[in-house]
């Protein structure tokens, strides 16, 4: 079950990384002057970061 779980923690993880690089390249190529993608992208990075961090931890652990 535990392995289970760091799997779903780790792709979720791989998930929000890969959306918050994508969504600062295509705001950053199109131009866009707002802080909002930015923003959004920086929170995408850094919650993929913790949660990859999170299923090391967990699967070192097990």
């Amino acid at each position: 079950m535990q392995a289970r779980r760091t799997h779903t923690v780790r792709t979720f993880g791989t998930m929000a990384l890969v959306t918050g690089f994508v969504i600062s390249l295509l705001s950053m190529s199109a131009g866009y002057e707002g802080f909002m993608p930015h923003i959004l992208a920086a929170f995408l990075i850094l919650t993929g970061i913790g949660l990859r961090i999170e299923a090391a931890i967990a699967d070192r652990q097990s």
